[in-house]
């Protein structure tokens, strides 16, 4: 399969990066930032993505959705990375879209697939405990209670967690923190009793909550999949994500390199633009093929994903991997080339810089990645 889009996916760009690049540029983010906005994003915006069948990309048709792709969802993302968009899309259509569709029941897809499809519902993914993306070790326990659970623990790092309607939960129903079985996974009204949300602020101005369940009850139809056996299903959507946020950081380095380019061809020292040294020419070509390379490598992900998905798991972890290491590296030469201008708040490059920093760490770092590659591999 060609490492590029198809003419529907490309039209699909073009509509995304119309709509994003117009109605929510760097400014957009920044003014939500100034003002302390307590949502952290615009709902209104929000509502048109879900008329534009964005919220529902990931959602079968039979719900109202569109049932496209994995590569498709990437598509938004990478359009997502350029302008640094905060928005619910990563937690509600792809993260809450794919638990679902895989994992719930008839009534389940039922009750929450066609609300948000139509942006009508906001749900997030709570996985992590610490400040290291580490699923298999998840200590929160859940306790038989009568004909459900009680869920006790804390969740960190959980993306949109403050403004979710609808939480999907993992916590040890069984096992030992490290071991692959005794997962499962709930859904969970987050004003439930016993639910504690704060929110916490992350330094790239996105959205983002800890979490507290005490003695919190559930029945046995919030359980999403099978009890004990989640680790399965949990592992799909963390992929689903890892890709997720590998496009976004794709839009990211592209858009760093891209104003970077503009900028040495614009930018003059000792009476000559300084895009003609040659060391800045260097490193600008080195950067643009290492873009190009996890360009392939994100885009063979999300293909795989679409077509094997049970057997997506190292090219999953190549791709998040590079991703990583792509992103830091152009913003850092972003930065850089522009100098002391590229430190100021004032200049929007540095929010850039932030956002690769918190997606590098978002569902495991390159070095979390690079070391599940290897374990695959046997090494």
């Amino acid at each position: 399969m060609a490492l590029v889009l198809n003419e529907e996916q490309s039209m699909l760009r073009d509509s995304a990066r119309g709509l994003i690049s117009d109605k929510a540029p760097v400014a957009h983010l920044r003014k939500l930032r100034d003002t302390k906005d307590a949502t952290g994003f615009s709902r209104e915006l929000w509502a048109t993505f879900a008329e534009m069948g964005f919220a529902g990309l990931l959602v079968p048709e039979d719900f109202g959705g569109s049932g496209l792709g994995c590569v498709e969802a990437g598509v938004v993302m990478e359009e997502i990375g350029r302008t640094l968009m905060p928005s619910p899309f990563l937690s509600t259509a792809v993260l809450a879209a794919t638990a679902l569709t895989r994992g719930g029941s008839d009534a389940q897809k039922s009750e929450y697939l066609t609300k948000l499809a139509k942006g009508e519902l906001i749900a997030t993914l709570a996985v992590d405990e610490g400040a290291k993306h580490r699923p298999a070790k998840t200590a929160m326990q859940a306790v038989r209670s009568g004909n459900g659970f009680k869920l006790n623990g804390a969740k960190a790092f959980v993306v949109d967690g403050h403004v979710s309607d609808l939480l999907i939960v993992a916590a040890r129903s069984a096992g030992k923190p490290g071991e692959p079985d005794g997962l499962t996974l709930f859904l969970v009204d987050p004003k439930a009793k016993g639910v504690e949300i704060e929110r916490t602020a992350m330094v790239d101005a996105h959205n983002a909550a800890r979490i507290v369940f005490n003695n919190v009850e559930v029945t046995a139809d919030s359980v999403l999949g099978d009890v004990d056996r989640g680790g399965t299903l949990l592992a799909g959507i963390l992929n689903v994500g890892r890709a997720a946020v590998a496009s976004e950081m794709v839009g990211i380095a592209e858009e760093a390199f891209g104003r970077t380019v503009a900028y040495i061809k614009e930018r003059k020292q000792f009476g000559k633009l300084i895009g003609e040294f040659q060391a800045l020419q260097h490193r600008a070509a080195h950067l643009y093929t290492d873009i190009e390379i996890t360009k392939a490598a994100v885009i063979k992900a999300l293909q795989i994903l679409d077509t094997s998905f049970d057997s997506a798991d190292a090219a999953i972890a190549v791709a998040k991997a590079r991703a990583g290491s792509t992103a830091t590296l152009a913003v850092q030469e972003a930065v850089q080339m522009h100098g002391g201008v590229g430190m100021t708040d004032e200049f929007d490059i540095g929010f850039f810089m932030k956002r690769a920093r918190v997606c590098q760490e978002l569902f495991g770092d390159t070095a979390f990645h690079a070391e599940r590659l290897a374990e695959l591999k046997g090494y």
